[in-house]
């Protein structure tokens, strides 16, 4: 197939490989990046190597095969590059509908039935909502109102992993990578993106990692401000009160002789009738989505806080309609004049990172890599979000009703001999 005779999409996707091929290191890894790149923007229910190669390659699928086997898990091109080279081509498509608004943080999961993928682990999976045998990545994705690009993307090695010499071995673990818990990757994505001078945004995340006061902490000595999801019952003091002991930081229960600190529940327990609006943060596919929040100044509690540090922070805590309690709280150290509505369109702008991994995994086969090994695994990914990248320039807005769908380019005819592994055709 050859995508530099065709439609305007087709000229596009054409020079958008180009340049992608310009970062990718040999010449020769130019025909299978382009080849990779087209697989999985063409139609299929798998997007693994194998379909892939078919798909591309009919008439020499098995040669086809072993050239992007090759291509994804055994060249040593840089991730790095070719996704910063990403940022460079689809931000100006992005930045066409208003300035990048958010760094969302958050990770995703890939359920797995054996033990010998890298990263494979018993733990909690979120495509499943129970713990289970899967794969956890933690990504960074820069974000506004119209479109989203996730631009980091690690997995995440679980303690047993890092510490078994042979399991790494095979795995193709690189020697420095070491344990780190998921908000300690997140922290570190998130310095890398000040360092690498990305387009700044108030970082958003969900109680998974706001609950984590080391996280916000370090955000907070980086200057990212942050919307953070938090539990009930985190500790703080109601508004207009603070530390009584100076001098030392608080122990790891997050209290030292501080009898004022109390959970967010309790504060929100304190809050008088008026505390409460219904507050609207954007057009849904039927009607505007809204809902009923308090906010309140606070100071919170955490272990190792110096008093003398302590600054004031957002609560904000969404109670609907017709629930028995509030469902959702957060912190944030937005300014203390940010509107209202603003604080909740922030709090709520995570849907994006949703969408992203919806449309990469259904549209684009992020998770139907086969192979076992880390390069491969993030190889796979850098591609997969390659593509999906070329499909935000594409469509520059992405409207929250309507499915992106990878229909840019006719599938080839398959080869009456290719038979797909499995098959009983094949047998």
């Amino acid at each position: 197939m050859n995508l530099k005779h065709g439609g305007d999409s087709e000229a596009r996707f054409a020079a958008y490989v180009e340049g992608l091929a310009s970062v990718i290191g040999h010449a020769d890894r130019a025909g299978p990046l382009r080849d990779y790149c087209t697989g999985l923007m063409l139609p299929g229910e798998r997007k693994s190597v194998e379909p892939m190669a078919a798909r591309t390659a009919p008439a020499r699928t098995a040669a086809q095969h072993q050239s992007l086997l090759h291509f994804v898990g055994v060249a040593t091109w840089s991730d790095e590059k070719v996704l910063a080279k990403v940022r460079e081509m689809v931000l100006p498509a992005i930045a066409k509908d208003g300035p990048i608004e958010a760094w969302i943080i958050d990770d995703t999961s890939f359920p797995k039935q054996g033990k010998h993928s890298v990263g494979v682990h018993h733990q909690y999976c979120g495509q499943l909502g129970k713990q289970a045998n899967c794969q956890v990545t933690v990504s960074l994705s820069i974000a506004n109102h119209s479109a989203s690009l996730p631009v980091a993307y690690r997995l995440y090695l679980p303690q047993d992993w890092t510490k078994d010499r042979a399991r790494r071995k095979k795995g193709g673990v690189p020697s420095e990578i070491g344990f780190k818990t998921k908000p300690e990757i997140a922290l570190e994505q998130i310095r890398w993106a000040c360092e690498a001078g990305l387009p700044r945004g108030v970082a958003l995340m969900d109680v998974a990692y706001g609950n984590d006061s080391r996280l916000r902490a370090g955000m907070t000595a980086l200057e990212v401000p942050y919307v953070a999801g938090i539990q009930p019952n985190t500790l703080m003091w109601r508004p207009g009160t603070g530390p009584r002991r100076k001098g030392k930081p608080l122990n790891n229960t997050g209290r030292r002789d501080e009898p004022d600190l109390v959970s967010a529940k309790e504060v929100m327990l304190g809050l008088p009738k008026r505390a409460w609006r219904t507050v609207r943060w954007r057009e849904g596919s039927a009607d505007w989505l809204s809902s009923r929040f308090a906010r309140v100044r606070v100071r919170v509690g955490h272990n190792k806080l110096v008093p003398e540090q302590l600054l004031e922070e957002w609560l904000l805590i969404e109670w609907p309609e017709g629930e028995a309690e509030p469902t959702k709280y957060w912190l944030s150290t937005l300014p203390a004049n940010v509107s209202f509505r603003q604080l909740v369109d922030l709090a709520k702008l995570r849907w994006r990172i949703e969408r992203d991994y919806q449309e990469l995994k259904q549209e684009v086969g992020l998770g139907h890599f086969e192979g076992r090994g880390w390069r491969g695994f993030h190889h796979h990914a850098t591609m997969c979000i390659a593509a999906y990248g070329f499909l935000i320039s594409e469509r520059e807005t992405i409207p929250p009703s309507r499915p992106r769908r990878t229909t840019l380019f006719q599938t080839p005819v398959l080869s009456d001999r290719y038979r797909p592994r499995g098959s009983p055709l094949a047998a």
